[in-house]
Protein backbone atom coordinates (compact mmCIF):
# COMPACT_ATOMS: atom_id res chain seq x y z
CA UNK A 1 0.00 0.00 0.00
CA UNK A 2 1.30 2.93 -1.34
CA UNK A 3 0.75 5.65 1.98
CA UNK A 4 1.33 9.77 2.23
CA UNK A 5 4.39 10.48 3.58
CA UNK A 6 4.15 13.40 6.45
CA UNK A 7 6.80 15.91 4.28
CA UNK A 8 3.44 16.10 1.65
CA UNK A 9 1.14 17.05 4.86
CA UNK A 10 0.67 21.05 5.21
CA UNK A 11 -0.06 22.87 8.24
CA UNK A 12 -3.59 22.30 8.24
CA UNK A 13 -3.50 18.75 7.16
CA UNK A 14 -1.54 18.64 9.96
CA UNK A 15 -3.39 20.19 12.68
CA UNK A 16 -6.43 18.79 11.83
CA UNK A 17 -5.14 15.09 11.99
CA UNK A 18 -3.84 16.26 14.92
CA UNK A 19 -6.56 17.26 16.65
CA UNK A 20 -8.96 14.41 15.44
CA UNK A 21 -6.69 11.82 16.96
CA UNK A 22 -6.46 14.06 20.12
CA UNK A 23 -9.93 14.00 20.81
CA UNK A 24 -10.24 10.13 20.22
CA UNK A 25 -7.18 9.82 22.93
CA UNK A 26 -9.35 12.01 24.99
CA UNK A 27 -12.68 10.39 25.20
CA UNK A 28 -10.51 6.82 25.56
CA UNK A 29 -9.20 8.33 28.55
CA UNK A 30 -12.10 10.65 29.32
CA UNK A 31 -14.12 7.05 30.03
CA UNK A 32 -11.57 5.29 32.27
CA UNK A 33 -12.17 8.16 34.82
CA UNK A 34 -16.01 8.87 34.23
CA UNK A 35 -17.36 5.81 36.43
CA UNK A 36 -15.59 6.86 39.86
CA UNK A 37 -18.44 9.12 40.69
CA UNK A 38 -21.50 7.40 39.22
CA UNK A 39 -20.66 3.84 40.71
CA UNK A 40 -22.83 4.64 43.85
CA UNK A 41 -25.85 5.67 41.33
CA UNK A 42 -25.34 2.52 39.45
CA UNK A 43 -25.07 0.40 42.60
CA UNK A 44 -28.55 1.91 43.97
CA UNK A 45 -30.35 1.31 40.07
CA UNK A 46 -29.07 -2.21 39.82
CA UNK A 47 -28.81 -3.10 43.36
CA UNK A 48 -25.49 -4.31 43.62
CA UNK A 49 -22.39 -4.56 46.10
CA UNK A 50 -19.66 -2.26 45.90
CA UNK A 51 -17.27 -4.60 45.20
CA UNK A 52 -19.37 -6.09 42.06
CA UNK A 53 -20.13 -2.28 40.81
CA UNK A 54 -16.35 -2.02 41.22
CA UNK A 55 -15.81 -4.82 37.81
CA UNK A 56 -17.26 -1.64 35.72
CA UNK A 57 -13.70 -0.01 36.26
CA UNK A 58 -11.72 -3.29 36.53
CA UNK A 59 -13.12 -4.61 33.34
CA UNK A 60 -12.33 -1.31 31.69
CA UNK A 61 -8.66 -1.93 32.92
CA UNK A 62 -7.85 -5.04 31.99
CA UNK A 63 -9.31 -5.24 28.20
CA UNK A 64 -7.40 -1.62 28.11
CA UNK A 65 -4.35 -3.50 29.35
CA UNK A 66 -4.49 -6.56 27.35
CA UNK A 67 -5.17 -4.70 24.08
CA UNK A 68 -2.28 -2.23 24.58
CA UNK A 69 0.74 -4.84 24.04
CA UNK A 70 -1.38 -6.22 20.76
CA UNK A 71 -1.28 -2.44 19.22
CA UNK A 72 2.37 -2.91 18.09
CA UNK A 73 1.67 -5.49 15.48
CA UNK A 74 -1.46 -3.89 14.48
CA UNK A 75 0.55 -0.61 14.07
CA UNK A 76 2.79 -2.05 11.75
CA UNK A 77 0.04 -4.42 10.29
CA UNK A 78 -3.27 -2.11 9.22
CA UNK A 79 -3.22 1.74 8.15
CA UNK A 80 -4.01 4.62 10.45
CA UNK A 81 -7.53 5.11 9.25
CA UNK A 82 -8.21 1.76 9.05
CA UNK A 83 -7.14 1.33 13.44
CA UNK A 84 -8.43 4.77 14.02
CA UNK A 85 -11.96 3.90 12.74
CA UNK A 86 -12.13 0.46 14.36
CA UNK A 87 -10.99 2.43 17.60
CA UNK A 88 -13.70 4.70 16.71
CA UNK A 89 -16.39 2.22 16.25
CA UNK A 90 -15.72 0.06 19.40
CA UNK A 91 -16.41 3.77 21.03
CA UNK A 92 -19.41 4.40 19.58
CA UNK A 93 -20.93 1.33 19.98
CA UNK A 94 -19.34 0.30 24.08
CA UNK A 95 -20.97 3.56 24.50
CA UNK A 96 -24.32 3.00 23.20
CA UNK A 97 -24.94 -0.60 24.92
CA UNK A 98 -23.63 1.85 28.02
CA UNK A 99 -26.13 4.45 27.74
CA UNK A 100 -29.16 1.89 27.38
CA UNK A 101 -27.95 0.33 30.26
CA UNK A 102 -30.73 -2.27 30.82
CA UNK A 103 -28.40 -4.76 32.91
CA UNK A 104 -25.26 -4.61 34.63
CA UNK A 105 -23.86 -7.10 32.37
CA UNK A 106 -24.68 -5.49 29.09
CA UNK A 107 -23.09 -2.38 31.05
CA UNK A 108 -20.03 -4.14 31.66
CA UNK A 109 -20.01 -5.53 27.46
CA UNK A 110 -20.09 -1.64 27.15
CA UNK A 111 -17.17 -1.07 28.97
CA UNK A 112 -15.23 -4.00 27.87
CA UNK A 113 -15.79 -2.62 23.96
CA UNK A 114 -15.15 1.14 24.76
CA UNK A 115 -11.91 -0.24 26.46
CA UNK A 116 -11.19 -2.03 23.37
CA UNK A 117 -11.36 1.24 21.78
CA UNK A 118 -8.93 3.10 24.01
CA UNK A 119 -6.43 0.41 24.49
CA UNK A 120 -5.62 1.44 20.26
CA UNK A 121 -6.53 4.96 20.40
CA UNK A 122 -3.75 5.68 23.35
CA UNK A 123 -0.63 4.30 21.35
CA UNK A 124 -1.23 5.38 18.00
CA UNK A 125 -1.66 8.76 19.03
CA UNK A 126 1.47 8.88 20.51
CA UNK A 127 3.06 6.64 17.09
CA UNK A 128 1.47 9.61 14.73
CA UNK A 129 2.93 12.26 16.94
CA UNK A 130 6.70 10.84 16.60
CA UNK A 131 6.11 10.25 12.56
CA UNK A 132 4.53 13.64 11.97
CA UNK A 133 7.02 15.76 14.44
CA UNK A 134 10.83 16.04 13.99
CA UNK A 135 13.29 15.26 16.56
CA UNK A 136 13.51 18.52 18.17
CA UNK A 137 9.83 19.26 18.49
CA UNK A 138 8.46 16.10 20.56
CA UNK A 139 8.67 17.72 23.52
CA UNK A 140 6.00 20.13 22.45
CA UNK A 141 4.10 17.52 20.36
CA UNK A 142 3.89 15.21 23.55
CA UNK A 143 2.68 18.15 25.76
CA UNK A 144 -0.01 18.22 23.40
CA UNK A 145 -0.88 14.96 24.33
CA UNK A 146 -0.44 15.47 27.69
CA UNK A 147 -2.52 18.15 27.47
CA UNK A 148 -5.08 16.14 26.14
CA UNK A 149 -5.07 12.92 28.17
CA UNK A 150 -4.45 15.74 31.62
CA UNK A 151 -7.35 16.96 31.32
CA UNK A 152 -9.49 13.66 31.37
CA UNK A 153 -8.67 12.70 34.37
CA UNK A 154 -8.46 16.09 36.21
CA UNK A 155 -12.50 17.34 35.09
CA UNK A 156 -14.08 13.79 34.27
CA UNK A 157 -14.84 12.68 37.86
CA UNK A 158 -15.78 16.73 38.47
CA UNK A 159 -17.77 16.92 35.26
CA UNK A 160 -19.75 13.29 36.19
CA UNK A 161 -20.55 14.47 39.61
CA UNK A 162 -21.93 17.81 38.68
CA UNK A 163 -23.76 16.25 35.79
CA UNK A 164 -25.52 13.35 37.59
CA UNK A 165 -26.90 15.86 39.67
CA UNK A 166 -29.24 16.94 36.68
CA UNK A 167 -29.44 14.30 34.43
CA UNK A 168 -29.25 10.19 34.82
CA UNK A 169 -26.19 8.73 34.72
CA UNK A 170 -26.99 7.11 31.51
CA UNK A 171 -27.19 10.32 29.64
CA UNK A 172 -23.15 10.71 30.34
CA UNK A 173 -22.71 8.05 27.78
CA UNK A 174 -25.01 9.74 25.36
CA UNK A 175 -22.54 12.79 25.56
CA UNK A 176 -19.42 10.33 25.04
CA UNK A 177 -20.98 9.09 22.35
CA UNK A 178 -21.90 11.99 20.33
CA UNK A 179 -18.34 13.15 21.16
CA UNK A 180 -17.28 9.90 19.26
CA UNK A 181 -19.83 10.13 16.55
CA UNK A 182 -18.61 14.11 15.71
CA UNK A 183 -14.57 12.70 15.67
CA UNK A 184 -15.29 9.89 13.68
CA UNK A 185 -16.66 11.96 11.23
CA UNK A 186 -13.76 14.57 10.87
CA UNK A 187 -11.32 11.61 10.37
CA UNK A 188 -13.14 10.49 7.88
CA UNK A 189 -12.87 13.85 6.17
CA UNK A 190 -9.68 14.75 7.14
CA UNK A 191 -7.33 11.72 8.53
CA UNK A 192 -4.61 10.61 6.10
CA UNK A 193 -2.71 7.54 5.77
CA UNK A 194 1.19 8.11 6.90
CA UNK A 195 1.84 5.08 8.49
CA UNK A 196 4.19 2.32 6.94
CA UNK A 197 2.31 -0.69 7.01
CA UNK A 198 4.16 -4.14 6.57
CA UNK A 199 3.11 -7.81 6.84
CA UNK A 200 4.52 -9.01 10.31
CA UNK A 201 3.20 -12.82 11.53
CA UNK A 202 1.10 -12.41 14.31
CA UNK A 203 1.92 -15.21 16.81
CA UNK A 204 -1.31 -16.78 18.65
CA UNK A 205 0.70 -18.04 21.39
CA UNK A 206 2.22 -14.65 22.34
CA UNK A 207 -1.50 -13.17 22.23
CA UNK A 208 -2.22 -15.79 24.89
CA UNK A 209 0.38 -15.30 26.87
CA UNK A 210 0.13 -11.79 26.89
CA UNK A 211 -3.69 -11.60 27.93
CA UNK A 212 -2.77 -13.80 30.45
CA UNK A 213 0.17 -12.71 31.82
CA UNK A 214 -0.88 -8.83 31.57
CA UNK A 215 -4.36 -9.56 32.44
CA UNK A 216 -3.24 -11.10 35.68
CA UNK A 217 -0.95 -9.04 36.88
CA UNK A 218 -3.57 -6.40 36.14
CA UNK A 219 -6.07 -7.95 37.95
CA UNK A 220 -4.10 -9.11 41.31
CA UNK A 221 -3.00 -5.53 42.03
CA UNK A 222 -6.50 -3.75 41.15
CA UNK A 223 -7.60 -6.69 43.98
CA UNK A 224 -5.18 -6.41 46.55
CA UNK A 225 -6.86 -2.76 47.98
CA UNK A 226 -10.13 -4.77 48.28
CA UNK A 227 -9.56 -8.17 49.08
CA UNK A 228 -6.09 -7.76 50.78
CA UNK A 229 -2.50 -9.33 49.74
CA UNK A 230 -3.13 -12.58 51.98
CA UNK A 231 -6.26 -13.54 49.52
CA UNK A 232 -5.54 -16.45 47.31
CA UNK A 233 -6.86 -14.54 44.23
CA UNK A 234 -4.60 -11.77 44.81
CA UNK A 235 -1.31 -13.34 45.21
CA UNK A 236 -1.95 -16.83 43.10
CA UNK A 237 -2.82 -14.86 40.36
CA UNK A 238 0.08 -12.39 40.78
CA UNK A 239 2.21 -15.35 41.05
CA UNK A 240 1.22 -17.33 37.73
CA UNK A 241 1.21 -13.78 36.06
CA UNK A 242 4.83 -13.44 36.75
CA UNK A 243 5.89 -16.79 35.38
CA UNK A 244 3.92 -16.28 32.06
CA UNK A 245 4.90 -12.60 31.78
CA UNK A 246 8.68 -14.08 31.71
CA UNK A 247 7.52 -17.04 29.42
CA UNK A 248 6.56 -14.37 27.29
CA UNK A 249 9.38 -12.39 27.30
CA UNK A 250 11.94 -15.14 26.44
CA UNK A 251 9.29 -16.02 23.62
CA UNK A 252 9.31 -12.10 22.37
CA UNK A 253 13.62 -12.19 22.07
CA UNK A 254 13.69 -15.60 20.05
CA UNK A 255 10.90 -14.45 17.65
CA UNK A 256 12.03 -12.62 14.56
CA UNK A 257 8.43 -10.52 14.48
CA UNK A 258 8.02 -10.28 18.53
CA UNK A 259 4.01 -9.37 19.21
CA UNK A 260 6.01 -6.48 22.32
CA UNK A 261 9.66 -5.62 21.25
CA UNK A 262 11.46 -5.67 24.81
CA UNK A 263 14.80 -5.36 22.88
CA UNK A 264 13.87 -1.22 23.42
CA UNK A 265 15.21 -1.43 26.26
CA UNK A 266 18.45 -2.38 25.23
CA UNK A 267 18.17 1.71 24.50
CA UNK A 268 19.83 3.06 28.32
CA UNK A 269 18.11 5.81 27.97
CA UNK A 270 14.67 4.36 27.27
CA UNK A 271 15.18 2.28 30.59
CA UNK A 272 15.57 5.07 32.50
CA UNK A 273 12.95 7.03 31.15
CA UNK A 274 10.52 4.52 32.00
CA UNK A 275 11.64 3.77 35.09
CA UNK A 276 11.09 7.28 36.32
CA UNK A 277 7.65 6.89 34.64
CA UNK A 278 7.12 3.67 36.52
CA UNK A 279 7.62 5.17 39.93
CA UNK A 280 5.76 8.25 39.20
CA UNK A 281 2.54 6.62 38.35
CA UNK A 282 2.68 4.15 40.94
CA UNK A 283 3.08 7.57 43.00
CA UNK A 284 0.14 8.91 40.80
CA UNK A 285 -2.53 6.71 40.59
CA UNK A 286 -2.27 5.13 43.97
CA UNK A 287 -2.45 9.01 45.24
CA UNK A 288 -5.25 9.50 43.26
CA UNK A 289 -7.39 6.57 44.80
CA UNK A 290 -6.26 6.97 48.52
CA UNK A 291 -6.79 10.71 48.73
CA UNK A 292 -10.73 10.58 47.69
CA UNK A 293 -10.75 7.99 50.48
CA UNK A 294 -9.23 10.08 52.64
CA UNK A 295 -11.68 13.02 52.05
CA UNK A 296 -15.01 10.94 52.03
CA UNK A 297 -14.27 8.59 54.74
CA UNK A 298 -12.37 10.21 57.20
CA UNK A 299 -13.41 13.63 56.56
CA UNK A 300 -16.75 13.13 55.62
CA UNK A 301 -16.35 15.52 52.26
CA UNK A 302 -19.08 14.44 49.68
CA UNK A 303 -17.69 13.00 46.43
CA UNK A 304 -18.09 16.53 44.17
CA UNK A 305 -16.41 18.44 46.87
CA UNK A 306 -13.45 15.70 46.90
CA UNK A 307 -13.70 16.41 43.07
CA UNK A 308 -13.77 20.04 43.37
CA UNK A 309 -10.51 19.53 45.50
CA UNK A 310 -8.89 17.41 43.53
CA UNK A 311 -9.73 19.82 39.80
CA UNK A 312 -6.92 22.59 40.01
CA UNK A 313 -4.13 19.85 40.95
CA UNK A 314 -5.27 17.86 37.47
CA UNK A 315 -5.45 21.22 35.98
CA UNK A 316 -2.43 22.64 36.54
CA UNK A 317 -0.99 19.29 35.40
CA UNK A 318 -2.77 19.25 31.82
CA UNK A 319 -2.06 22.84 31.21
CA UNK A 320 1.88 22.97 31.96
CA UNK A 321 2.49 19.84 29.91
CA UNK A 322 2.95 21.58 26.70
CA UNK A 323 5.24 23.85 28.71
CA UNK A 324 7.22 21.09 30.18
CA UNK A 325 7.17 19.68 26.77
CA UNK A 326 9.17 22.72 25.47
CA UNK A 327 11.40 22.91 28.33
CA UNK A 328 12.35 19.38 27.42
CA UNK A 329 13.09 20.19 23.60
CA UNK A 330 15.53 23.25 25.35
CA UNK A 331 17.07 21.84 28.48
CA UNK A 332 16.59 18.24 28.07
CA UNK A 333 15.37 15.52 30.83
CA UNK A 334 17.61 15.41 33.45
CA UNK A 335 16.62 18.69 35.04
CA UNK A 336 13.24 18.57 34.56
CA UNK A 337 13.03 14.69 36.11
CA UNK A 338 15.13 15.55 38.88
CA UNK A 339 12.70 18.77 40.05
CA UNK A 340 9.88 16.85 39.10
CA UNK A 341 11.07 14.12 41.75
CA UNK A 342 11.69 16.26 44.48
CA UNK A 343 8.57 18.43 44.04
CA UNK A 344 6.37 15.28 44.55
CA UNK A 345 8.71 14.12 47.49
CA UNK A 346 7.79 17.88 49.46
CA UNK A 347 4.25 17.37 48.32
CA UNK A 348 4.18 13.88 50.11
CA UNK A 349 6.10 14.91 52.84
CA UNK A 350 3.28 18.19 53.67
CA UNK A 351 0.10 15.69 52.77
CA UNK A 352 2.12 13.28 55.65
CA UNK A 353 0.72 16.17 58.37
CA UNK A 354 -2.67 15.36 57.30
CA UNK A 355 -4.99 15.11 60.21
CA UNK A 356 -8.67 15.48 61.36
CA UNK A 357 -8.60 19.14 61.40
CA UNK A 358 -6.92 19.80 57.98
CA UNK A 359 -8.56 22.85 55.29
CA UNK A 360 -10.08 21.48 51.98
CA UNK A 361 -7.32 24.87 51.01
CA UNK A 362 -4.50 23.07 52.51
CA UNK A 363 -4.83 19.38 50.49
CA UNK A 364 -5.87 21.55 47.48
CA UNK A 365 -2.50 23.33 47.74
CA UNK A 366 -0.30 19.84 48.64
CA UNK A 367 -1.86 18.43 45.20
CA UNK A 368 -1.16 21.23 43.34
CA UNK A 369 2.55 20.84 44.67
CA UNK A 370 2.44 17.15 43.80
CA UNK A 371 0.38 17.37 40.16
CA UNK A 372 3.59 20.11 39.72
CA UNK A 373 6.18 17.60 39.76
CA UNK A 374 4.11 15.11 37.93
CA UNK A 375 3.80 17.70 35.07
CA UNK A 376 7.67 17.50 34.95
CA UNK A 377 8.18 14.03 34.57
CA UNK A 378 5.29 12.51 32.69
CA UNK A 379 5.59 14.42 28.94
CA UNK A 380 9.28 15.11 29.33
CA UNK A 381 10.22 11.16 30.49
CA UNK A 382 7.85 10.03 27.36
CA UNK A 383 9.49 12.20 24.64
CA UNK A 384 13.06 10.65 25.75
CA UNK A 385 12.08 7.34 26.30
CA UNK A 386 10.89 7.48 22.66
CA UNK A 387 13.33 9.56 20.99
CA UNK A 388 16.25 6.90 22.15
CA UNK A 389 14.29 4.55 19.74
CA UNK A 390 14.60 4.28 15.94
CA UNK A 391 11.75 4.98 13.81
CA UNK A 392 10.99 1.25 13.52
CA UNK A 393 11.01 0.86 17.32
CA UNK A 394 8.71 3.22 18.25
CA UNK A 395 5.48 1.46 17.43
CA UNK A 396 6.74 -1.06 20.13
CA UNK A 397 7.97 1.84 22.41
CA UNK A 398 4.77 3.30 22.63
CA UNK A 399 2.92 0.27 23.57
CA UNK A 400 5.57 -1.00 25.81
CA UNK A 401 4.96 3.09 27.78
CA UNK A 402 1.13 2.68 27.72
CA UNK A 403 1.39 -1.65 29.03
CA UNK A 404 3.74 -0.16 31.83
CA UNK A 405 1.72 2.80 32.40
CA UNK A 406 -1.11 0.45 33.35
CA UNK A 407 0.44 -2.06 35.18
CA UNK A 408 1.84 0.91 37.40
CA UNK A 409 -1.09 1.84 38.29
CA UNK A 410 -2.15 -0.97 39.16
CA UNK A 411 0.42 -1.54 41.30
CA UNK A 412 -0.16 1.84 42.85
CA UNK A 413 -3.42 1.11 43.87
CA UNK A 414 -3.01 -2.02 45.33
CA UNK A 415 0.10 -1.24 47.23
CA UNK A 416 -0.88 2.11 48.74
CA UNK A 417 -4.36 1.18 49.50
CA UNK A 418 -2.96 -1.74 51.58
CA UNK A 419 -0.05 0.46 53.24
CA UNK A 420 -3.20 3.27 54.60
CA UNK A 421 -5.18 0.61 55.49
CA UNK A 422 -2.21 -1.83 57.06
CA UNK A 423 -0.69 1.38 59.30
CA UNK A 424 -4.29 2.53 60.29
CA UNK A 425 -4.60 -1.10 62.00
CA UNK A 426 -1.03 -0.87 63.54
CA UNK A 427 -2.12 2.58 64.85
CA UNK A 428 -2.87 3.27 68.66
CA UNK A 429 -5.30 5.78 67.68
CA UNK A 430 -8.94 4.76 66.84
CA UNK A 431 -11.26 5.97 64.35
CA UNK A 432 -10.87 8.52 61.58
CA UNK A 433 -7.76 9.48 63.56
CA UNK A 434 -6.48 6.28 63.21
CA UNK A 435 -6.91 5.90 59.43
CA UNK A 436 -5.45 9.38 58.92
CA UNK A 437 -2.17 8.22 61.10
CA UNK A 438 -1.90 5.21 58.69
CA UNK A 439 -2.30 8.02 55.47
CA UNK A 440 0.29 9.88 57.06
CA UNK A 441 2.80 6.74 57.18
CA UNK A 442 2.03 6.01 53.64
CA UNK A 443 2.85 9.39 52.30
CA UNK A 444 5.88 9.13 54.65
CA UNK A 445 6.61 5.93 52.05
CA UNK A 446 5.72 8.22 49.14
CA UNK A 447 8.37 10.73 49.74
CA UNK A 448 10.74 8.40 50.18
CA UNK A 449 9.94 6.28 46.83
CA UNK A 450 10.03 9.82 45.15
CA UNK A 451 13.97 10.39 46.45
CA UNK A 452 14.82 7.50 44.87
CA UNK A 453 13.30 8.55 41.91
CA UNK A 454 15.15 11.79 42.21
CA UNK A 455 18.67 9.86 42.70
CA UNK A 456 17.50 7.53 39.46
CA UNK A 457 17.26 10.62 37.14
CA UNK A 458 20.72 11.60 37.78
CA UNK A 459 21.43 9.19 35.23
CA UNK A 460 19.04 11.01 32.95
CA UNK A 461 20.12 11.88 29.39
CA UNK A 462 20.90 16.18 30.16
CA UNK A 463 19.49 16.63 26.59
CA UNK A 464 17.97 15.40 23.84
CA UNK A 465 20.94 16.26 21.37
CA UNK A 466 22.53 12.62 21.45
CA UNK A 467 19.65 11.06 20.54
CA UNK A 468 18.81 12.39 16.89
CA UNK A 469 20.85 10.51 15.18
CA UNK A 470 19.64 7.19 16.50
CA UNK A 471 15.78 8.36 16.14
CA UNK A 472 16.46 8.94 12.52
CA UNK A 473 18.06 5.65 11.45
Amino acid sequence: MTQTQPSHLNLKQRNLMIAVMMIGAFIGVLNQTLLTTILPEVMKDFAISSSTAQWLTTIFMLVNGIMIPVTAYLIERFSLRTLFFTAATCLILGSLICMLGVTFPLLLVGRSIQALGAGILMPLSQTLLFIIFPVEKRGMAMGIFGLVIGFAPAIGPTAAGWFIHLFDWRYLFLVVLLISVVDAIFGFLYLKNITETQQPSLDILSVIMSTLGFGGLLYGFSSAGNLGWSHPAVYITIIIAIIILALFIRRQLKLTSPLLEFRVFKYRSFTISMTLIVLMFVLFIGNLTILPIYMQTMMHWSPLESGLILLPGGLVMGLLSPVTGKFYDRVGGRSLSITGMLLIMIGALFMAQFNPQTSALYVIVTFLILMLGNSMIMTPMTTQALNALPVSLIAHGTAMNNTIRQISAAIGTGILVTLMTGFGHLSPLHGAAGLIQGLDMTFYIVAFVALIGAFIALFSEKNNQKQHTKTLK
